[in-house]
């Protein structure tokens, strides 16, 4: 299966952005690289910048109430799998202020006595998750299999492997986590994982056909407001939003509904099936790729101006949904009716 993951790891990032391959080009050669990067200046990063309640007193707590309705969902400037724009119609729901934490899910696991994807044999494949690991020097970026790796050991206990832990992350969203994992959690808080469609018409913030979450305009190092790559990827990552991986929840602007990180720092699983394009109907998946690959959105922490560009809330992309990575999280919906 892995080999597999590897081999669709590469054609859902086979969408690279060109601009910066000069750049990676005179970085290449590790010692130039290897300065820049020692120039960039720790921060002092918050651990958290929501506080946030993993035991909820009431269903709806720790959610934003959104009031359905019909919004122009997609977009005809950026990807191909975007387009067309579509009227789509959503109904009222409940959706998480942020993603959820691994403080939230350890509760769950704990409570539950659940053991995540990765945490389990799979068939004949042992225990792991996929890892980004930066190149040194300049790589062709067609070639995502050049910065991810799976690792052994990896999960949502121990992001990056063995060795690696959350004990300073308890309020940064859990990442490492399957699609399996995210329903098994949704269903124990008597949630539901969004639709692509309610996930979008939330991101957008009761705007129509802004590129991003909070404009038109992309936003700068000096006023960040989202947590992705500021830099060259893979190799150069400035880190001049304050962070260089996951971020706490919270740290960046909301949207103008109040939500958190629905650009950048993680990205989140919605149950959709993936399809090239947003408006081809359920028939016409095929059932095994309709179980197997799902639609995440939002982009991550790893998501450059000169590769995936995906932050933005039309922007879609498919998740392998068997296997866990350290930029993939997730939020939930409460659908039933709320006073």
């Amino acid at each position: 299966m892995f080999c597999r993951s590897r081999t669709y790891l590469t054609q859902i990032h086979a969408y690279p952005v060109r601009a910066g391959i000069a750049a990676l080009a005179i970085l290449s050669g590790s010692a130039v690289l290897l300065a820049w990067q020692m120039r960039v200046a720790e921060t002092s990063l918050p651990q958290v910048c929501s506080q946030v309640d993993d035991k909820p007193s009431r269903p709806q707590s720790g959610m934003v109430k959104i009031t359905g309705g019909i919004f122009a969902m997609g977009s005809e400037d950026f990807r191909a799998e975007e387009a067309p724009v579509i009227n789509a119609t959503v109904g009222s729901f409940w959706i998480d202020a942020h993603d959820v934490t691994n403080a939230q899910f350890e509760r769950f696991v704990r409570e539950a006595g659940y053991a995540t994807v990765a945490e389990r044999w799979n068939g004949g494949n042992p225990p792991g998750a996929f890892v980004f690991k930066p190149p040194i020097d300049a790589v062709e970026l067609a070639d995502p299999s050049r910065w991810w790796r799976f690792v052994e050991g990896a999960n949502w206990r121990h992001p990056e492997g063995p060795g690696s832990d959350i004990t300073r992350r308890r309020w940064h969203p859990v990442v490492q986590i399957a699609y399996e994992d995210a329903e098994a959690y949704a269903h124990w808080s008597n949630r539901a994982l969004p639709t692509e469609a309610q996930w979008e018409y939330a991101a957008r913030g009761g705007f129509s056909g802004q590129s991003y979450t909070w404009g038109n305009e992309p936003d700068t190092a000096d006023e960040p407001k989202a947590n992705n790559w500021r830099g060259v990827f893979p190799v150069l990552n400035l880190g001049t939003n304050g962070f260089k991986g996951t971020s706490p929840v919270g740290c960046f602007p909301p949207n103008a509904y109040g939500l958190y990180d629905m650009a950048g720092n993680v990205w989140q699983w919605t149950r959709d099936s993936w399809t090239s394009d947003h408006h081809r109907p359920a028939s016409a998946i095929n059932a095994i790729d309709a179980n197997n690959v799902r639609v995440i959105k939002g982009g991550s922490f790893l998501c450059a101006t000169n590769f995936c560009l995906r932050y933005r809330p039309a922007a879609r992309q498919p998740g392998e949904s068997a296997v866990g990575a350290s930029h993939i999280g997730f939020r939930t919906v409460l659908e039933a009716p709320m006073p």
